[in-house]
C-alpha cells in the first residue's frame, strides 16, 4: 500500500469486525467438534435440558470443562442458556444443525472436514509453500468421514429423486436392471444408496484408497447387501464392462487427469450408455463466486482438491470451482456428445454426457 494513502476507519474496524467474527467461529467450530465426538448435543436433546451438573453426572464427564464448554455454545448461538433456570438446552433448529445426522442442514461433515485440516495444517503449509501435490492418503481421517458426511445428505435427498431421472433413460435401464460404475466412490455412500434404490441393477463402486474400500465393503455387508462390488482402481483403470450407467460424485475435480478419465469412461460404457457427472455449483466467471459457500470451495480447493490433482499424472487441477463451461469442454474433449447440465442445486451442477 502506498503509505501517502489515508486509512478509512470506518472500512478498517468493518474488515477488523469481520475478520475477528470469523476467529470466534473458528473457536466455536472446535467446540462444535468437541460436542460431536463425544456426544454431548445429543446428549443433552436427550435429556431436554441441563446444568453442567447434571450433564457431568449423565456422561461421566467433568463438570467445569462442560460448564465452559456450554457457556461458549451458548455465546455462539449454538446452545440456548435459560437465565431464570441457569439451564442449557437445545431448540429444534439447533439440534438440526448440530446431532441430527443425515438432515441435509446438519453440519457436522462439514465441521469434521475443517477440523482435519487444521490437525494436519504443519502439511498443508509445506505443501503450500512447495507447490508440491498432496496424495488423498495423505489427509487426515476426519477428511475422508467428513467429507463423507457433508455430502450424503444431498446425494439422499436428490440422487435417486431428481438426479438420476434427469439421465435420460437412466431410470427405467436401473428399475429394469443395468450396470453402473460410481467411479471415486469414496466410503460408498452414492453406491450403496443406486443398490438399495435398484435390487434389479449391479453398482460397481471404485476408489484408488484402499482404506475408503475397506470401509465401504463394510458398509455395504452390515446392509446385507449382494448386488454391489467395491474394488480398489484407479479412475482411469476401470473394467471394460458395457455400463450402461456411469458416475463421478464431486470428485473429477480431484483428478489429475479429468480429461484421460473421462475418455476411458467413455470406453467403458455400453453403445447406449450415459455418464452421470456430478460437480460443486460454480459460475464461470470468479466475479460471479464471491459468496460465502464460494470462499469455502475455494479455501478447501487450496489445501485438498488441488494438491490432490497435482499428485497424480498430468496434474491438471481443476478445482473445486471450475464451473460449467469447463467441465463441459473436459467432457467434450474426451469425446463425448450431447453433453448438458440435465439438473442443478444449490450444492450441485449435474451434468449428462453421451457416447
Amino acid at each position: 500500500m502506498n503509505e501517502a494513502q489515508e486509512i478509512n476507519h470506518d472500512k478498517l474496524m468493518e474488515l477488523f469486525g469481520n475478520v475477528f467474527s470469523h476467529i470466534s467461529g473458528a473457536v466455536g467450530l472446535l467446540m462444535s467438534y468437541l460436542g460431536d465426538q463425544t456426544g454431548l448435543y445429543s446428549k443433552i436433546e436427550e435429556m431436554g435440558s441441563c446444568t453442567a451438573q447434571s450433564l457431568a453426572d449423565a456422561t461421566d464427564m467433568d463438570e467445569r470443562y462442560l460448564q465452559e464448554w456450554l457457556s461458549a455454545n451458548a455465546a455462539h448461538g449454538y446452545i440456548t442458556f435459560e437465565a431464570e433456570t441457569e439451564e442449557f438446552y437445545l431448540s429444534p433448529e439447533q439440534a438440526v444443525v448440530f446431532c441430527r445426522e443425515g438432515e441435509p442442514q446438519c453440519l457436522q461433515g462439514l465441521i469434521q472436514g475443517v477440523i482435519g485440516q487444521m490437525a494436519t495444517q504443519d502439511v498443508a503449509l509445506e505443501v503450500f509453500k512447495t507447490g508440491r501435490g498432496r496424495p488423498w492418503s495423505e489427509h487426515h481421517m476426519c477428511c475422508f468421514c467428513g467429507t463423507d458426511r457433508f455430502f450424503r445428505p444431498a446425494y439422499v435427498s436428490h440422487l435417486v429423486e431428481e438426479w438420476i431421472p434427469s439421465i435420460t433413460g437412466a431410470k427405467e435401464k436401473l428399475t429394469s436392471g443395468g450396470k453402473v460404475a460410481d467411479i471415486g466412490c469414496g466410503l460408498g455412500s452414492t453406491t450403496i444408496l443406486m443398490a438399495e434404490t435398484y435390487p434389479n441393477s449391479h453398482i460397481y463402486g471404485y476408489d484408488f484408497h484402499d482404506e475408503s474400500i475397506k470401509e465401504a465393503q463394510k458398509r455395504a455387508s452390515e446392509k446385507g447387501l449382494t448386488n454391489i462390488t467395491f474394488e480398489v482402481r484407479d479412475a482411469k483403470d476401470i473394467p471394460n464392462e458395457g455400463f450402461d450407467l456411469a458416475c463421478i460424485f464431486d470428485a473429477l475435480h480431484d483428478m489429475g487427469d479429468p480429461v484421460g478419465v473421462a475418455s476411458g469412461i467413455k470406453s467403458i460404457l455400453n453403445d447406449e450408455g450415459k455418464f452421470m457427472l456430478v460437480e460443486p455449483f460454480a459460475e464461470d466467471e470468479l466475479k460471479d463466486n464471491l459468496t460465502p459457500a464460494s470462499a469455502m470451495m475455494y479455501g478447501f480447493s487450496t489445501i485438498v482438491c488441488v494438491p490432490t490433482s497435482r499428485a497424480q499424472e498430468v496434474g491438471l487441477c481443476l478445482g473445486a470451482q471450475a464451473g460449467p463451461k469447463r467441465l463441459i469442454k473436459v467432457l467434450e474433449d474426451a469425446g463425448f456428445e450431447g453433453v448438458r447440465i440435465s439438473d442443478s442445486t444449490t450444492n450441485n451442477l449435474v451434468f449428462e454426457a453421451a457416447k
